[in-house]
């Protein structure tokens, strides 16, 4: 029996406070996953709750399900809670979404009407395309913090919960790039006395979760937990904290794609990537400063996988250009086209096209759940500061300065699975054994057979 006496165990209730409760996302988790506890759905799309981890040897054939492998919370004793600039129900706001159909609302139709936003903290300045009404009052951005820290004690008191995380689906906010104000603590809370600026609601959710020792997720592109004096704060108060931006659809495809460039050695001269959309997202991101927020979020992944500083014969003189339209009647259903070309053989030249007709909501709800119950898995196994191996689930992960991120989504994927060994005490996969070999017998068996 492995020693994992370190990991506390998933006792009590777990408390999910969500910026943006009403949101397409939000509604669309909290829907579904009242949906799947309660045996009307299935939790497709989740690794937490469907996927499988390889322990020991291939010939073992030693496949338990991840949640029966480690100790996650249950999702009977989820708590659903949080903010929003609207006050209505979460009912109304799935119905409004249109994400999920009617049917599948009716049966979880009265847990949804029961739950009901805080107000916001909440500046249209960072947001241009939103405008609220549930919105919270203060005398400075500080005070805002500690009015969302009393919300959050609050909560957890209310709803007699074990622990919390907070999960950021709010809209994105315009671009920010680092500054002085975000250093360390000391000028950050400068700053928020002072109204800085530079200095967004994002920001102050993150500050007060992690002031409060609730993990912090950051699911929008801008910057929040990974300042520096958030990300110092979170790990010298042993709080972990994850980001940034969702993978959902068109990345998610570049981080399969740009691998396979890579690893057969194809050249690249350009990828062009537009995208259609009617949600509050696309609405959002029609103003130029909040579409740079996302374009930057995007337009990281390819230089990280492809390395041109390295290849610069394939990819060193490439094109990357993104674009997203808000389009109405589209909705939830993103639709992006990719168009991307490519070189073989002797410089000659190749193309592959792409045509994704995705649901956006219906993508990033599983991936939310997963977040979720892995950051708090990190939290009661003593993990914190920024969680790495959590970068599977994002376009553009967070990292400590001195590592540049990961993007390539097998090795993202090889590096969760192998965190979660790790914490359990199960030898790591190296992908070298073969038969119960050890690995210098394989590669002997290889090159002498």
């Amino acid at each position: 029996m492995k020693n994992t006496a370190h990991i506390k165990p998933a006792a009590g209730k777990l408390g999910v406070l969500i910026p943006g409760l009403n949101g397409a996302v939000a509604t669309t988790l909290i829907a579904g996953t009242l949906a799947v506890r309660r045996g009307l759905a299935q939790p497709i799309g989740s690794l937490t709750q469907m996927g499988t981890i390889r322990l020991g040897k291939r010939n073992g054939n030693n496949f338990p399900l991840i949640k029966s492998f480690v100790p996650l919370a249950e999702l009977q004793d989820i708590v659903f809670g949080g903010w929003d600039i609207h006050d209505e129900d979460c009912y109304a706001s799935a119905e409004y979404a249109k994400v999920l159909q009617e049917k599948d609302l009716r049966e979880i139709a009265g847990e949804l009407k029961s739950l009901r936003p805080m107000k916001a903290v909440f500046d249209q300045r960072y947001v241009k395309r939103l405008t609220g009404e549930w919105i919270k009052t203060g005398t400075s951005k500080y005070d805002l913090a500690m009015q969302l820290r009393d919300d959050i004690r609050s909560f957890k008191l209310q709803n007699d919960l074990d622990r919390i995380v907070v999960l950021w689906c709010g809209s994105t906010e315009t671009f920010i790039p680092a500054q002085a104000v975000h250093r360390d603590i000391k000028s950050f809370e400068a700053g928020l006395k002072a109204n800085d600026d530079a200095i967004s609601p994002s920001m102050i959710y993150a500050y007060a979760a992690i002031s409060e020792h609730v993990p912090y997720i950051n699911g929008a592109p801008n910057l929040a937990n990974d300042v520096p004096a958030l990300a110092k704060l979170a790990a010298a108060s042993g709080v972990p904290i994850a980001g940034k931006d969702f993978k959902t659809g068109q990345t998610l495809l570049k981080t399969v794609i740009a691998p396979m460039l890579k690893a057969r050695m194809l050249g690249l001269n350009g990828w062009f990537s537009t995208n259609i959309l009617g949600n509050r997202d696309g609405e959002v991101l029609d103003d130029p400063e909040s579409f740079k927020t996302k374009e930057e979020s995007k337009l990281s992944v390819l230089d990280g996988i492809l390395q041109p500083e390295l290849y610069p014969a394939l990819y060193g003189n490439f094109q990357h250009k993104v674009r997203i339209n808000y389009y109405r009647p589209r909705g939830d259903n993103k639709e992006s086209w990719d168009n991307i070309d490519i070189v073989g053989w002797l410089g000659y030249q190749m193309e592959l096209k792409v045509n994704f007709l995705c649901r956006d909501s219906i993508l990033a709800a599983p991936v939310a759940l997963d977040l979720v119950l892995f950051t708090d898995l990190a939290q009661r196994s003593g993990m914190k500061g920024i969680q790495e191996w959590l970068s599977f689930y994002f376009k553009s992960p967070i990292h400590t300065p001195n590592r540049p991120p990961e993007h390539d989504l097998f090795i993202q994927l090889m590096k969760l699975k192998n965190t979660l060994r790790h914490l359990m005490g199960e030898e790591i996969i190296t992908h070298l054994d073969d038969d119960g070999e050890t690995e210098s017998e394989t590669i002997e068996h290889m090159l002498y057979s």
